[in-house]
């Protein structure tokens, strides 16, 4: 069973997502989103009100990581290559390596995971939110990827 599992919204319906949450028995759903809102109707139900009101009435716990969402700075480092690649932001399947470098420097870094695994314990599985469909497209990746380090087995939840 894993400690931590990912989701991103994009890709799953409102009925699909809420339901791999609970088939997978999340334990604590983990926002690490600097933006918490998506524009549109098909993904309204990832807005920060709706999600948490969601959550809550079907018993998962919520919690906003501010600290671990790319800065804004960041986000610009990846929205530049994506431009000069010419890849839409939905359409991206990888992080560019400038974003996993600024965001490794300015997050990774200080990143206790051992210490955020072991505050979840209790909370698990774990689940970090963010919007990408892919998990390589999303800097969840790389924060799963330091929770594995740390020992968490780690799985993806795909649609």
């Amino acid at each position: 069973m894993a400690d931590v599992l990912t989701i991103g919204a994009f890709g799953w319906s409102e009925a699909g997502f809420f339901a791999a949450l609970q088939e997978a028995h999340v334990g604590l759903f983990c926002d690490v989103r600097r933006r918490r809102g998506v524009r549109g109707p098909a993904y309204a139900f990832v807005n920060s009100a709706r999600l948490q009101a969601r959550l809550a009435e079907i018993g998962i716990p919520y919690v906003h990581r501010l600290d671990l969402a790319p800065s804004e700075h960041v986000r610009c480092v990846q929205a530049e290559a994506d431009a000069r690649e010419g890849i839409a932001k939905r359409a991206r399947s990888r992080l560019g390596d400038a974003f996993v470098a600024a965001y490794t420097a300015e997050h990774l870094a200080s990143f206790d995971a051992r210490a955020f695994l072991d505050e979840t314990a209790d909370k698990r599985p774990v689940c970090l939110f963010c919007v990408e469909r892919e998990p390589a497209a999303c800097h969840r990746s790389l924060l799963a990827a330091a929770l594995e380090d740390a020992g968490a087995v780690v799985e993806h939840l795909v649609r």
